[in-house]
């Protein structure tokens, strides 16, 4: 796909970028002619993304190693940031994970105490860092949450849990920073084909009703891509300047609609 000049010599932070949506967000923004700096604990992986888009710009990135469990580690990130491009314009905040699906019997307090530091905490501390850099510029942060924030989900009370928690950390987020002109909003992604989703699909009893049942959620009858979600972070950057503590749902559709809901009875391993 050819390059633009969307975001040309902005610079971003992209968070959880060696795969899946942040990955897609890398190659968006630097075939837009974005400087992004992008973080993950996958060295392998982020160093042959950053070699491959260098290659082809207009753009360019960086790859820092990263566990953002680590609140030195996630400074680092922004200090090398600045130190390098001077500035930051826009902070997507991407990195988290999502524990194996089991009801919350199984679950815990440590397992949830655990996530909220990777899924929130992270995206706290990378905003925390971020802002004096950001409101020099009226810059700008997108978080990535989940439609499973509006919806719930079966088997995944804590990661539920914090991702209703990223939604309202941007609405609150974005009221004390408009006198900044920083803009902060949100997207939550449905069923976008990603590493994370092959891998538990792969752990299913069933992979290919599975996947048919991932794509069979939306509306639209397929996964959304890493692509799609790169452009609508790119769009929220670029375009929506008018934006702030706005959730964008990236579903397909899947919140739409009655669907086979049923709960009773059910029996056997529905975790699986």
């Amino acid at each position: 796909m050819e390059g633009g000049s969307r975001y040309k010599d902005k610079v971003a932070i992209i968070t959880g970028g060696s795969k899946g949506i942040g990955e897609g967000c890398v190659r968006v923004f630097v075939r837009n002619g974005a400087k992004v700096v992008f973080c993950a604990r996958g060295e392998k992986e982020g160093k042959a993304l950053e070699e491959e888009v260098n290659k082809t710009g207009p753009g360019e990135s960086l790859f820092l190693k990263c566990d953002v469990s680590k609140e030195d580690e996630i400074k680092n990130v922004v200090d090398i940031t600045v130190e390098k491009f001077g500035r930051i314009d826009c902070l997507i905040n991407n990195a988290g994970t999502h524990p194996s699906h089991k009801p919350i019997d199984d679950f815990s307090g440590e397992d949830f105490r655990n996530l909220l530091n990777i899924n929130v905490v992270n995206y706290f501390l990378f905003s925390k860092f971020a802002l004096p850099e950001l409101r020099k510029v009226k810059g700008n942060i997108i978080m990535d949450s989940s439609l499973v924030a509006q919806i719930g989900q079966l088997g995944a009370v804590t990661y539920v849990s914090t991702k209703g928690a990223i939604t309202s950390m941007c609405r609150a987020l974005a009221i004390d920073e408009a006198k900044y002109e920083v803009r902060v909003n949100s997207f939550s992604p449905g069923n976008i084909w990603t590493p994370l989703w092959a891998a538990g699909a792969a752990s299913s009893s069933d992979e290919k009703a599975t996947i048919e049942g991932g794509k069979n959620a939306q509306l639209l009858g397929r996964f959304g891509t890493i692509e799609e979600a790169g452009q609508l972070c790119l769009f929220l950057a670029a375009e929506a300047t008018f934006c702030t503590g706005l959730d964008i749902p990236l579903s397909g559709g899947a919140e739409l609609n009655y669907g086979n809901k049923n709960r009773l009875g059910t029996g056997g391993n529905i975790y699986g």
